[in-house]
């Protein structure tokens, strides 16, 4: 465990009841941060919804905040870096998790829809510019440093075909993470991005229904990936949410002040760089 006693983070996309925002929230949470949380909507899902978050967060003695709000419009990340900031006080870290719903995009380019290409780029890559942009402001403003934690994607290190509109965002995440640093890095505020392989969480559904051949059901498509993922995987299991928050408590942590502008890839050692 790390301390974050007195620490304040915001992470987005974290209304999923599997997902990796709830798993970040609530690492932080348990090292001691208070945490405020976003999500474009309340989840539908009886299992999943950011007050469900905020509940759990609350529950390990922690403060916490919903921020509902489109990460990818300027206005109203403001308005919610701004209502962070009048419940807490300050913003310390920044995880940018929020992506885009696997969908329409997962298709060779020659049948990708100019609209599903702009999706992708408009949650994964300008939500994470225009996040970066308003606590960075914060913390140049305050002065006492910071972290910025990006979520990328292995699919950012090597592209996948029917990939390539993830491919191009999480790639752009990287790029943008490693700019962001240096520009930071005088003022004691590190960015780092963390790459994940195939995680165990709900965004499975949403590949595998969007993947699965003709005549194949969903979920049938979604235990293949997951039984290709454990055998092909070096130490024999597919990752958890927990294995993603842990790097991300780390790179929150004092512990990891002297590392910026790097990309970490959490896979099991699928890809070895």
């Amino acid at each position: 465990m790390y301390d974050l006693k007195g620490k304040v983070a915001l992470v987005t996309g974290a209304a999923g009841a599997e997902g990796l925002g709830r798993a970040i929230a609530l690492r932080l949470a348990q090292d001691g941060a208070d945490v405020a949380v976003n999500d474009l909507h309340e989840a539908a899902s009886p299992r999943s919804g950011l007050a469900d978050t905020v509940a759990a967060i609350e529950a390990l003695g922690r403060r916490a905040l919903a921020l509902y709000g489109d990460i990818a419009d300027a206005r109203q990340v403001d308005e919610m870096v701004q209502r962070a900031l009048e419940t807490f006080g300050r913003i310390d870290i920044l995880v940018n998790n929020a992506g885009a719903p696997a969908g329409r995009d997962r298709v060779p380019v020659v049948d990708l829809e100019e609209d599903a290409f702009d999706l992708v780029q408009r949650v994964n890559v300008k939500g994470t510019f225009l996040c970066s942009r308003a606590v960075a402001r914060h913390m140049l403003e305050r002065g006492e440093g910071g972290r910025v934690i990006n979520i990328s994607s292995v699919a950012g290190k090597q592209g996948v075909p029917r990939y390539a509109a993830y491919c191009a965002s999480k790639f752009a995440i990287r790029g943008f993470s490693q700019s962001l640093a240096l520009e930071l890095a005088p003022h004691q505020i590190t960015v780092n991005a963390i790459c994940p392989g195939l995680v165990a969480s709900e965004r499975i559904d949403d590949m595998a229904a969007a993947l699965a051949p003709a005549g194949i059901d969903p979920a049938e498509q979604r235990q293949r990936m997951i039984d290709a993922s454990i055998a092909q995987n070096p130490l024999g299991r597919m990752a958890e949410t927990a294995d993603i928050a842990n790097m991300a408590a780390f790179l929150a942590s004092d512990q990891s002040s002297f590392i910026t502008g790097k990309s970490y890839t959490v896979d099991g050692g699928m890809r070895l760089e």
